[in-house]
């Protein structure tokens, strides 16, 4: 994906499956560079905001614990072994630019040989890039796929009994089996927490347009349905007009939404999966004479520095934030895995959750990303 980021959650928090993490597997050390978290924080709740900032998710974990015996893969040392990290876009979109300094930096603490591989949103170059870590000597897989075409670089890895575990985006198969478990926001719970935004935002009466992510990856199909499913429980008074992707990416999002304000002058909300595809939408509205925040209501999700600087001075309603922080979960997970009693196969990293009350806060504080 092009500038983006996608990912995840709202109002109070939001139930997760499963038991609380521990203070081990949610306790690492921080980092920050120019205002940026780039290595420490696994999803516990940011410090330093008075208490003002909500978490939107809590973390929990599910699934029977997944080892290395039963996956089929031999035992190996983290601190020995080659570790390969497959990272599916761009790093100029400041979620994969956050996550892939935190997968880097908790390696380098914990003493990990890491390579790896950036595909820029080219499914066939991650298939690529995957298999050629393994020629490298890889043992163990941190993947960020694209979306669910990564399936033959995931089955080489599986054939040479070499562990995957996926971050931030599912893939098809089995946990345990074709791939060792996931670790990622909850999707579906940050669309039904916007829904919820703009419900009230609107106060329960309008017409919205979504900016959908790119078709065929679990991310986008959650945030929409989650979204859709809420407003029709909930809110039976707001109507979506129309719902089209822009790729999660910024300038789709500008081109997107100019046609949509033609076709629909009189819309008073707007939901976008995520903020790059929010800021670009933002564009269209002010070159169209419409006026952001005022005239139309925006919520969003991600968490970027951008559009926490909009929720504070208004622009946008909300926006849920998407954790890129998978470096200290990641290698966790993997620790556990090669125990006898294993990993679980779904962690589901803490979001937040930025409001008008918070914002401004969160950025003084380094909060964002």
């Amino acid at each position: 994906m092009v500038p983006t980021s996608r990912r995840h959650n709202s109002r109070g928090i939001v139930a997760v499956t499963g038991v609380l993490l521990t203070a081990a597997l949610l306790t690492s050390a921080c980092t920050k560079s120019s205002g940026t978290k780039n290595g420490g924080s696994s999803g516990a709740k940011p410090t330093g905001t008075g208490g003002q900032q909500q978490q939107a998710t809590g973390a929990g974990t599910s699934g029977a614990g997944c080892t290395s015996a039963k996956y089929g893969a031999p035992k190996i040392d983290l601190k020995t072994a080659v570790i390969g990290f497959s990272q599916s876009e761009s790093t100029s979109n400041p979620f994969r630019d956050t996550e892939s300094k935190s997968i880097t930096a908790e390696a380098k603490r914990l003493g990990v040989h890491l390579i790896q591989r950036n595909a820029n949103g080219n499914i066939s170059q991650q298939n690529t890039d995957i298999e050629n870590m393994i020629a490298q000597g890889a043992k163990a897989l941190i993947v960020a796929p694209e979306n669910a075409g990564v399936a033959p670089a995931l089955a080489q890895a599986k054939s040479k009994h070499i562990p995957v575990l996926t971050i931030d985006r599912t893939v098809n198969g089995s946990a345990c089996s074709d791939f060792v478990g996931f670790i990622g926001s909850n999707f579906l719970g940050q669309a039904k927490i916007a829904a919820d935004d703009i419900g009230k935002a609107l106060k329960g009466k309008g017409s919205v347009v979504v900016l959908q992510g790119t078709s065929g990856n679990n991310v986008a199909a959650d945030r929409t349905n989650g979204f859709n499913q809420q407003l029709k429980a909930k809110y039976p008074n707001i109507k979506i007009v129309a719902s089209q992707t822009a790729n999660f990416d910024q300038a789709t999002g500008q081109k997107v939404m100019a046609q949509l304000l033609q076709s629909h002058p009189d819309i008073t909300g707007l939901y976008a999966e995520n903020d790059t595809m929010a800021l670009g939408a933002i564009q269209a509205m002010r070159s169209a004479g419409k006026r952001p925040g005022q005239d139309i209501k925006i919520v969003a999700i991600d968490g970027t520095s951008d559009a926490v600087k909009d929720v504070a001075s208004g622009v946008l309603y909300t926006d849920i934030e998407t954790n890129p922080r998978f470096g200290p979960l990641a290698f966790k997970t993997l620790q556990q895995f090669y125990t006898s009693k294993g990993a679980p196969t779904k962690v589901i990293i803490a979001d937040h959750h930025f409001t008008k009350a918070n914002a401004a806060q969160a950025l003084k504080n380094g909060d964002v990303y």
